[in-house]
């Protein structure tokens, strides 16, 4: 199973690197702050990497804030278990 998950990785490792070399072009990008010129290629990586962060950091806030709220469920009824007992 390990084997397979880095025979994929490199892959798309790969994979990367061919669109990153075949897309060498400057494109400009307007942050009303700030103006960068990137390659199509690293300007692609880094929606893909800030993209991947947001996506993750959701999901973690989602089960995180779901968790909390069963925690404080557990404890009320804890609770009156103990002061109905």
């Amino acid at each position: 199973m390990r084997l397979i998950v880095i025979l994929i990785l490199v892959f798309f490792v790969a994979a990367g690197v061919v669109v990153g070399a075949l897309n060498a072009d400057l494109v400009g990008y307007d942050f009303a702050f700030a103006r960068v010129r990137l390659p199509k290629g690293a300007a692609l990586l880094a929606a893909l990497v800030l993209g991947w962060l947001l996506g993750g950091l959701t999901a973690w806030l989602g089960v995180s804030l779901r968790q909390r709220r069963l925690q404080r469920q557990r404890r009320k009824e804890a609770g009156k278990k103990t002061v109905g007992a």
